[in-house]
């Protein structure tokens, strides 16, 4: 954890596709970039910035979203989601994100994760589904 520090930036873009849209995923009927994909772009922003900074055999999980989806992107245009990292407080990691389509900002806001063993996460979700 000592690798991960704030100032940490990572990206990932897209080009929305028919797949992407609101409609597709069930978040509303207009042809746009639906927000809850927006969000998973987000969370590749920010595995992006420090998930090559994690110890082996540890791996972050989103716990909390703060984001505003402020602007539609049609089909077929290119987003990218940034995310910094603007604090790290034991295994807890806080990022700022912006995320932009080729014309306009389309949102913003925050990102926490928190950092755990892989191996000890999994064993509990076996658990929970009964394997």
């Amino acid at each position: 954890m000592d690798e991960i520090k704030p100032g940490m930036t990572g990206t990932a873009k897209m080009v929305v596709g028919t797949n992407d849209t609101a409609p597709r995923v069930g978040s509303g009927k207009i042809e746009v970039l639906a927000t809850p994909v927006m969000i998973n772009l987000i969370e590749e922003a920010a595995l992006d910035a420090i998930e090559a900074a994690l110890p082996e055999g540890m791996q972050s999980l989103g716990t909390h979203l703060g984001i505003s989806h402020i602007a539609a992107t049609p089909t077929g245009m290119t987003v990218v989601a940034a995310a910094r990292v603007t604090r790290v407080d034991g295994r807890t990691i806080t990022f700022e994100v912006q995320v932009a389509d080729e014309k306009e900002t389309i949102g913003s806001g925050t990102h926490t994760r928190v950092v755990v063993t892989a191996a000890k996460f999994q064993a509990r979700v076996d658990e929970k589904a009964g394997d």
